[in-house]
């Protein structure tokens, strides 16, 4: 079966998709989570010395996803590779109440960071107990890494010739004891279909709720967002976080600017208008905004205009002429031209996987 493969999502250097011909894809570019009765069910692999943040993570972004008569879209489980207790990084133990065979039937399996990597992150290998447990996962289950659980994958041989990316500090080892890995240090996280794996800590919440939006549209994943209280994505890759020397102290920043530019993007907005607001030159605020947003200002004004459109193919039967008009691209041409970059389908297709969900939501909202 061919494949090919794209750069997509929220600005050219945020995720990796891999698409594969006779599958069921969304306008994601992954493989679409049929509806049924029953929740998607998340098995989370806990690690002796996991990580207690991220350990949470799945659990938090998951269960606030509800359908709109309030039913569990997900059932999310913690469990070990032997179903006995694991020590945390935070000096605590915890009891989880499932072994390895939560893996058998999970849809997905999430592997949250470990700070006892030992000879994993040593000679690349995994632990007997370790291996036979992800021996357990079925062929083709949606499996993702957080942070330096990309080690974990990696050492399974699941990443080989496959795009990936862990914690930007852990780059350079990485890259060294995984030859084989297409690895990205740039991204807050890659989507290959099937495998994914995001950047440290907190790009662990850009994942799923990726996974969310996935699945289920962006207008969900947007209230899972506003409940976690957290922004539903993030400009840019994990490059704006890389430690570098700093040049020059300064208090300006192009917050302000960004924050009047959303309010403005029905029009047409010139580079020397943002430089001109933030009272920089435009030099200077390019630089600037580069570093605060990891993307470039025309980068960044064409992904805000795409999450407008694709929120107005979700919830509106507006004619796409009118969506390109209202998310500020001017004409259907551009609209098609930056959603095909971006998203990897053109409007029409996105709407098709994505209104008829929103509508069949609002309309049993309102039964």
């Amino acid at each position: 079966m061919g494949a090919s493969e794209r750069n997509t999502g929220r600005g050219a250097d945020q995720t990796t998709v891999r698409r594969q011909a006779g599958d069921e894809w969304d306008a994601h570019g992954g493989c679409v989570v049929p509806p049924g009765p029953d929740p998607h069910r998340v098995a989370v692999l806990a690690l002796d010395g996991v990580m207690t943040f991220e350990l949470g993570i799945p659990a938090r972004i998951f269960n606030s996803a509800r359908s709109p008569d309030g039913a569990a879209l997900y059932e999310v489980v913690v469990c070990t590779p032997d179903g006995g207790p694991v020590r945390t990084e935070a000096g605590f133990s915890i009891d989880v109440a499932h072994g390895p065979e939560a893996l058998e039937s999970a849809d997905t399996v999430v592997v949250p960071p470990t700070h006892r990597l030992g000879g994993i992150a040593g000679e690349g290998l995994l632990p007997a107990p370790l291996a036979e447990a992800l021996a357990r996962i079925r062929p083709g289950t949606r499996t993702v890494s957080i942070c330096t659980g990309a080690f974990v994958l990696a050492a399974a041989g699941l990443l080989d010739g496959r795009p990936a990316t862990t914690h930007w500090a852990e780059a350079e080892h990485f890259r060294r004891l995984f030859p084989r890995v297409r690895f990205d240090e740039d991204v807050l996280f890659v989507d290959d279909g099937d495998l994914l794996s995001s950047a440290g800590a907190a790009a662990g919440v850009d994942v799923c709720l990726h996974l969310v939006r996935r699945d289920h549209g962006s207008a969900l994943a947007n209230q899972v967002a506003r409940r976690c209280i957290v922004p539903p994505w993030r400009d840019g890759g994990q490059a704006q976080y890389i430690e570098r020397p700093v040049p020059e102290p300064t208090t300006a920043t192009t917050a302000p600017t960004r924050a009047w530019a959303l309010e403005r993007l029905d029009r047409p907005l010139t580079l020397g208008e943002l430089a001109a607001h933030a009272r920089m030159s435009v030099r200077t605020f390019t630089r600037r905004f580069r570093d605060e947003a990891g993307v470039t200002p025309g980068q960044w004004l064409t992904a805000q205009r795409v999450e407008i459109a694709k929120q107005l193919l979700e919830t509106s039967d507006l004619p796409i002429d009118l969506v390109a008009d209202r998310a500020g691209f001017g004409s259907a041409n551009s609209l098609r031209q930056h959603m095909r970059e971006l998203v990897g389908v053109p409007p029409g297709a996105y709407r098709r996987t994505f209104h008829t969900a929103a509508v069949s939501g609002r309309a049993a909202a309102g039964r």
